[in-house]
């Protein structure tokens, strides 16, 4: 089979492998934009009353909570005046949600009982709670809903902070401390903050889910003062998505809900990739034999499609064992990898259009001397084959085409999430 009819067999099913990027990009930026004015969007565009200029480091320790899609993490943060630190005690439990479902009670009982080594110990716990929160100015997070496939419905629309007060004192606690809650867009831009070498920062996560935060300017059209937004980029709907994504949408939990997310994030590559293949298998893309090992295959992960294609990815054409290598001819192979190569430079696609959406509308980044940094986080960011590289590739491609000067610096700062939680304590 030939690689066009590859390409002919996705645009079948609209899955197209052209995009054009810029328009999509300025989609995002208007979609911001339409939210600031008070009109009707799909991001939330949350403001954080963080000013990253404003931070003022002093001698002090903090706890740090880190609720990511899959795991929990916590440990010990301690600062000098200098802003120099040093992380210690540094624990990591899974998320509490993730294998099944929680009350509230039960959701934050897991977690006083994960931080139990704390108790009485500490002023301030700063949270990074990495969901779409509508936070508060004494820096509470009132969260809007869960995504990454966490079952604790009743937690939606509770105020975090209190709820967790609330359980540190059930389970014994005397001295109940500050708590701060905050994004981890907002804590990996932190983290890369403070550096006079770049104009601003912005946020970006590509793991179990997707979002980015960037630092809004004050606007007087905006009625908004300068500080961190929050943009909840998983919710933008204004792509068009294919039979696959379609598929994988009305089986995940929560149905039409973070539909952007659900396109590139590590939560559901793997199951979109399946899904693609089922469609192939029953059309016959593939031979007899390897259509009916695949339709036999339950679950597939975004791991395991990132080692196929770095494992593929060589002279010889040694392709890595996946569905049954006795039963799969060269030619399987060959079509398996442009399918699962096409579902992977998307989530790089994807990744340069939120990236350059925040660039165009931070308003920074126009002297190569000062560029905008953009720190990156996220495993299926930095992990899946070739994202990074691609990801670059496409957001150059992306500014040049606008016309406008641009530059930034992608990278990661050091301990990001788990250093700009604890900066939050110091605002």
């Amino acid at each position: 089979m030939q690689q066009t009819n590859v390409t002919k067999f996705l645009a079948s099913h609209g899955f197209y492998k052209d995009l054009d990027l810029l328009s999509l990009a300025k989609s995002v930026q208007n979609d911001m934009i339409e939210r600031f004015l008070g009109h009707k969007s799909d991001q939330d565009m949350i403001p954080t009353y963080i000013d990253p200029s404003a931070i003022s480091f002093q001698k002090k320790s903090v706890v740090v909570l880190d609720a990511g899609g899959t795991n929990f993490r916590s440990g010990l943060v301690s600062f000098s005046e200098n802003g120099s630190y040093e992380i210690s005690d540094f624990q990591k439990a899974r998320m509490p949600g993730v294998e099944k479902e929680l009350t509230k009670t039960e959701f934050f009982n897991e977690i006083a009982k994960n931080i139990e080594r704390f108790k009485d110990k500490t002023s301030e716990i700063c949270f990074c709670f990495s969901y779409a929160m509508t936070i508060t100015e004494d820096h509470d997070g009132i969260l809007t809903n869960f995504s990454k496939e966490i079952k604790a419905p009743q937690v939606v629309g509770t105020f975090i902070g209190k709820e967790l007060l609330n359980a540190l004192e059930e389970n014994g606690w005397k001295k109940l401390p500050k708590v701060f809650l905050l994004n981890d867009t907002v804590a990996a831009l932190l983290s890369g903050s403070g550096n006079k070498k770049y104009s601003s920062v912005i946020g970006f996560i590509l793991g179990t889910g997707l979002n980015a935060a960037y630092i809004q300017g004050a606007k007087k059209e905006y009625e908004l003062k300068k500080q961190i937004v929050v943009c909840e980029s998983g919710k933008f709907s204004g792509f068009k998505n294919s039979d696959f994504d379609i598929i994988l949408d009305e089986k995940s939990v929560k149905p039409l809900s973070a539909p952007f997310e659900k396109l590139c994030s590590g939560a559901y590559i793997g199951s979109l990739a399946l899904e693609t293949l089922y469609f192939a298998a029953k059309e016959h893309i593939f031979s007899e034999a390897f259509s009916k090992a695949i339709l036999l295959r339950k679950t597939l992960t975004l791991i395991e499609v990132s080692a196929f294609l770095e494992n593929s990815d060589n002279e010889n054409e040694k392709y890595p064992d996946i569905f049954g290598s006795e039963v799969a001819t060269s030619e399987d192979y060959k079509i398996l990898f442009e399918i699962f190569d096409s579902i992977v430079n998307r989530m790089a696609q994807l990744s340069a259009v939120i990236i350059s959406a925040c660039l165009f509308q931070c308003e920074e980044g126009k002297s190569a001397e000062r560029p905008v940094f953009v720190s990156c986080n996220g495993s299926s960011f930095f992990k899946t084959y070739k994202v990074i590289e691609r990801t670059k590739e496409y957001l150059d491609k992306i500014i040049e085409k606008s016309g406008e000067t641009l530059y930034y610096e992608l990278s990661s700062a050091e301990a990001d999430i788990t250093k700009g939680s604890a900066m939050a304590a110091f605002v």
